[in-house]
């Protein structure tokens, strides 16, 4: 349902506009591959939580990774999250995505309001 509504949203923009989305999703959004590697090379001390914007739970992970008993749980954590980063990843651009249709709708508004 939420897809077929992001397509109908999509439908609605001319070229112009759809590639200002794309442009602005490149520009803002997160990179699955970043995601990854970050995850793989610091992820036990939540290297790719950082880079995904999850402060609080990346400092966590970095203190815990501190400790002996701590290793243990971030080594827990860091394989749980090679199952999470893709969905964060995807859901973060799909945010991004949907607040800047909002604002070319909005403008696209606004500019019919005040014509030059």
């Amino acid at each position: 349902m939420y897809m077929d509504q992001t397509m109908a949203r999509k439908a609605q923009l001319d070229t112009r506009e759809l590639l200002l989305l794309e442009s602005e999703v490149k520009n803002q959004g997160k990179n699955m591959v970043v995601a990854y590697i970050l995850w793989y090379f610091l992820g036990m001390f939540g290297g790719h939580r950082f880079y995904m914007g999850r402060t609080g739970s990346a400092v966590a992970q970095l203190i815990l990774s501190l400790t002996m008993i701590g290793m243990i749980v971030t080594a827990i954590w860091w394989i749980v999250d090679a199952f999470l980063v893709h969905t964060w990843v995807k859901e973060h651009n799909t945010m991004v995505e949907h607040r800047t249709m909002d604002r070319i709708f909005h403008d696209r508004g606004r500019s019919a309001e005040y014509p030059i």
